[in-house]
């Protein structure tokens, strides 16, 4: 029996029954069975896609095209989950019009249930105010915000200053008012995020913030397929990218060493279809 669809309803029931919402970052059609069939609460499509399977150095150099080929391949394979996809870098920040035209086009052409806005600045505001009035969910994403981590010193952990954590409850609360539906947090001290988190009536997913009412990780990264080293919130839970290499190797060894493929990877003939190619070869045509 198939899962029912999550909704936005269903998160905020999740949350005041303060029952942990499931968030992975999935980038194609397979992950997104994965991810469905374990049963998460919600995939995330994230521009993150840039480094982890487009081989990118950075978020920011992810395009709409790309976004859309990688959201619409996972939204193929969710079946129940609630689908956020991330609005990539330069397609929101000119104005609330392509804010808006951005995120209809995922939700027209990737079937995104709601659009994912990083920062909590006067911008960010407006831009959230606009896309929510236009009929599409948001997810807003505060703390350590990749597509400006370079205004923030870089890619490192946020609300660790007196400024910083000031700054970062200001925005919680401002992204709620602007009307986002739910909220990400990234790389901030658990003690700042509990600090805002009474005050927030919508659901809070936390990646390295603490428990707060759900959390997020990448699949790539919790399965250990992302090569090197991760974030330190990072957790992995498997080590599929091993099992892959390995995997690979052996069939390549296999290959070179003439036992694969054997009689039981091909296909029968019959006789005459053999006689009738060779017949073939004898009477080439025209």
């Amino acid at each position: 029996m198939m899962r029912p669809q999550v909704t936005l309803r269903q998160l905020a029931e999740m949350k005041a029954a303060r029952e942990p919402i499931v968030m992975v970052t999935a980038y194609d059609f397979p992950t997104a069975r994965v991810a469905d069939r374990a049963e998460v609460d919600m995939v995330l499509v994230g521009d993150s896609g840039a480094q982890v399977v487009l081989g990118h150095d950075s978020t920011v150099a992810v395009t709409v095209a790309e976004m859309l080929v990688l959201a619409a391949a996972v939204r193929r394979g969710v079946r129940s989950a609630f689908v956020v996809c991330d609005v990539p870098f330069g397609s929101t920040e000119v104005s609330d019009e392509q804010a808006v035209t951005t995120a209809v086009r995922f939700v027209k052409e990737a079937g995104a249930d709601a659009v994912k806005l990083e920062g909590g600045g006067p911008s960010r505001l407006s831009r959230i105010r606009a896309v929510v009035a236009a009929g599409i969910p948001v997810v807003a994403h505060i703390g350590l915000t990749p597509q400006t981590a370079t205004a923030l010193g870089g890619m490192r952990a946020q609300g660790r200053t007196t400024e910083s954590a000031q700054r970062l409850v200001r925005e919680a609360l401002a992204v709620q008012d602007a009307g986002a539906s739910l909220l990400v947090i990234e790389a901030v001290p658990a003690e700042v995020v509990d600090v805002v988190l009474p005050e927030l009536r919508i659901p809070v997913i936390g990646i390295g913030a603490g428990p707060a009412d759900g959390q997020v990780l990448v699949m790539h990264d919790l399965l250990g397929i992302t090569e090197g080293k991760t974030a330190a919130f990072v957790k992995r839970y498997a080590a599929i990218g091993e099992a892959m290499v390995d995997g690979v190797a052996a069939y390549a060894r296999e290959v070179r060493a003439g036992v694969f493929p054997a009689a039981e990877h091909g296909y029968a003939a019959a006789p005459e279809a053999v006689e009738a190619a060779r017949a073939a070869l004898a009477q080439p045509g025209d």
